[in-house]
């Protein structure tokens, strides 16, 4: 598996991967991304990727600073942070490692910068099954929060359970 660079010509597919039921119920009610707009856009606090699984794309992830965001979606956090959004395309790739893969190499981009103190995740609190996922990887529960009209349950992960995680190998992950 491979992360590269979204760029304006995957708007199609991530537009189609929009309308997927499973990305829809995941992604709340203000998640919509404006692609047309987005993808030419390069903010240095934003980095937005396609997970390519044998040049075929598979998911997208977009990691943010979210002390830079510009619409400070993330509110006053402190610096050295970095926010992860992730969701598989289709259907027939859930359940396959592809995210845990995905989250593997998005923590190494995250973390190989030596500043980065931890990553911070904000599944919808009704998605059980996320949280079980990013537990399993070493994320913990840090509280709830309102998110617009969506209701998360914010998680965070240390950079030294990343390091104790890293430390253990390929299956930690």
């Amino acid at each position: 598996m491979r992360l590269r660079t979204a760029i304006p010509s995957d708007r199609q597919i991530l537009e189609y991967w929009d309308t997927k039921p499973h990305v829809v119920w995941a992604g709340g009610e203000d998640d919509a991304f404006d692609w047309a707009n987005e993808l030419p856009r390069d903010p240095p606090w934003r980095q937005l990727l396609i997970a390519e699984e044998a040049d075929r794309p598979i998911g997208f992830m977009q990691i943010i600073d979210p002390k830079e965001e510009e619409t400070h979606y993330w509110g006053d956090v402190a610096p050295n942070l970095r926010a992860i959004d992730i969701w598989i395309g289709e259907e027939t790739d859930l359940g396959r490692g592809y995210g845990t893969e995905m989250m593997r190499l998005a923590l190494e981009r995250c973390f190989s910068d030596p500043d980065v103190t931890a990553v911070l995740i904000d599944p919808l609190a009704r998605n059980v099954r996320a949280h079980a996922f990013y537990q399993r990887l070493g994320f913990r529960p840090v509280g709830r929060r309102m998110f617009d009209e969506d209701d998360c349950l914010v998680h965070r992960m240390e950079r030294r359970a990343w390091s104790v995680c890293a430390y253990r190998g390929p299956d930690c992950l």
